[in-house]
């Protein structure tokens, strides 16, 4: 880099090309991509358990963003370390596929690394690492899934299914209501879930938040919310027994698809024009009218003399209706979507038991409640906050006691929390490692040593010593204690019962996930790093 100036004095820099770059390979490779990573985890660590603390975000628009949920933060961070966006995209695949666990399976990650790392000054390959993780990976989920406890329920029980939720969203800023927000998420996947092909499919569920009120406002609506209302003030607010039209056409005269110019030379082509448009919107008006409809969604707008004549004909309307709610509408009432006048028949509308406008509050906002539906499938989540940054949270919190109650649908198997299923396994392994010869005995050891990182972070965030009371767990392992772990409210470590038990799915997900990863970032050999 040089510094010239040109014919009027003023200074300009020359860059030479690839003159603040380095290409990094082998050992040194491998320590800048664990040291990126490990950088990710550390800052993950504080946010992990019950007692975690919350991350404030700005992003550069000065937007602020307050959340201990792992896969908010690491989407919300500008990481430009290739490696350390691996590690980002790793919580969000534990996000996609589980929906909880998406701080846990980064920090593991990272102690994983840090063993990796110990590992490799001893000279060991990474290919020889990543092979003995691997193995202990699979020892690992095949004894976690012995562990398990089979969860019964039932449409009709699902006090079990609270009970875990309640644990889950512990940690949450929704714990003040938990039993409302567990009952709420409970009845939202039941509502949408297959049992038998034990299928749940979260797309049927829509989350909708407004400012204003209490947390304990928040509902469960069996039905649809819409955040919009009638398109004219004298429309009536409630209906009852409604047969809805879902239209994606304009209420409005047909346009060619040319150009074309239509010249308008006196008053009678204007009238005629004027009264050729009003016959289009009353025979577009009468086709609904006969079809039996009483409301009208519409996808797109209309204008005022459509508006108009849709109140003199005592028929509500919506507009501006979004294409997802389009869907989920369509789903819940049973209606058929209708691109055109032309094809509207009764048998092409949905029902509802009721569908009213309500006003919020004193910010004069209105919603529009679709209700007792023909099909109860779609249901919306209706979230309530003192303002927009607790309603992201909460939003946030119920899809993660959302994803819970899936994945126990997916697989009734349950495990205890509170490093307890960690140290179990850590225990087992170092047994299973002092059967092994040679590398692989080393390799599985350091996987079993990186486990200890989930309780020893959780007594940390807790305000405990974490070589105290990971001593006192590997001592009540070793004498077949499986369900001992730390008890965060109290401070102690104590064999846990039901208050705190957790999926085994999201348990097995964050160490395979984690390990995949590992095995990843130890194969990368070559690597470009900028140089300051």
């Amino acid at each position: 880099m040089s510094m010239v100036f040109d014919e009027y004095g003023r200074p300009f820099i020359i860059l030479r090309d690839g003159g603040d770059q380095e290409r990094l390979q082998g050992k040194k490779a491998r320590k800048q991509n664990i040291l990126a990573a490990r950088s990710i985890a550390n800052i993950m660590k504080s946010s992990l358990g019950p007692k975690g603390m919350d991350k404030i975000l700005v992003s550069s628009d000065g937007q602020v963003t307050i959340t201990n949920d792992g896969a908010t933060i690491l989407k919300e961070m500008d990481v430009e370390n290739q490696v350390g966006k691996l590690m980002v995209e790793l919580s969000q695949s534990q996000d996609d596929e589980i929906g909880d666990g998406t701080t846990g399976v980064v920090v593991f990650a990272g102690a994983l690394l840090a063993q990796a790392e110990a590992l490799i000054e001893k000279g060991i390959h990474p290919t020889r690492i990543a092979d003995g993780f691997e193995a202990a990976c699979s020892i690992a989920v095949d004894h976690l899934t012995g562990l398990a406890d089979t969860l019964e329920f039932s449409r009709d029980n699902t006090a079990n299914l609270h009970q875990v939720v309640r644990s889950c969203i512990s940690s949450k800023v929704i714990k003040r209501c938990e039993d409302l927000m567990a009952q709420i998420a409970v009845d939202a996947i039941l509502s949408v879930a297959d049992l038998e092909r034990k299928d749940v499919n979260l797309s049927l569920i829509k989350v909708e938040g407004k400012p204003g009120g209490k947390m304990e406002d928040s509902q469960l609506i069996r039905g649809i919310l819409l955040n919009k209302h009638m398109s004219h003030p004298q429309m009536p607010k409630e209906i009852k027994d409604a047969k809805i039209v879902i239209l994606t056409c304009a209420f409005e005269p047909p346009k060619a698809k040319t150009k074309y110019a239509l010249e308008i030379k006196t008053t009678e082509q204007y009238k005629a024009l004027d009264q050729a448009e009003q016959a289009w919107f009353v025979e577009m008006v009468q086709k609904v009218k006969d079809s039996g409809a009483n409301l009208v969604m519409c996808q797109w707008g209309f204008d005022d003399e459509a508006n108009h004549l849709l109140l003199q004909n005592e028929l509500p309307a919506i507009r501006w209706v979004g294409g997802t709610e389009i869907e989920l509408l369509a789903i819940a009432t049973g209606a058929r979507i209708v691109p055109r006048f032309e094809d509207i028949s009764p048998e092409k509308l949905g029902k509802a038991g009721v569908v009213r406008e309500i006003e919020l509050g004193t910010t004069k906002e209105n919603i529009v409640i679709v209700e007792d539906c023909a099909n109860t499938n779609a249901v919306t989540i209706f979230v309530r906050g003192g303002n927009g940054m607790i309603i992201e949270e909460i939003k946030r919190s119920i899809h993660d006691a959302l994803c819970v109650v899936r994945s126990l649908v997916k697989e009734r198997f349950l495990i205890v929390g509170g490093g307890a299923p960690e140290m179990e396994l850590q225990v087992q392994l170092e047994k299973w490692a002092k059967t092994l010869t040679g590398i692989n005995s080393h390799c599985v050891r350091a996987f079993a040593q990186a486990l200890e990182i989930i309780p020893a972070t959780l007594a940390e965030n807790a305000g405990m010593h974490p070589v105290t009371i990971v001593t006192a767990l590997r001592k009540l392992h070793n004498e077949g204690k499986t369900t001992a772990g730390i008890n965060v409210k109290k401070g102690v470590v104590e064999e846990l019962d039901e208050k705190v038990l957790q999926p085994l799915l999201v348990n097995t997900s964050a160490i395979s996930l984690a390990s995949e990863a590992v095995r990843m970032i130890m194969k990368i050999d070559d690597m470009v790093t900028s140089v300051r």
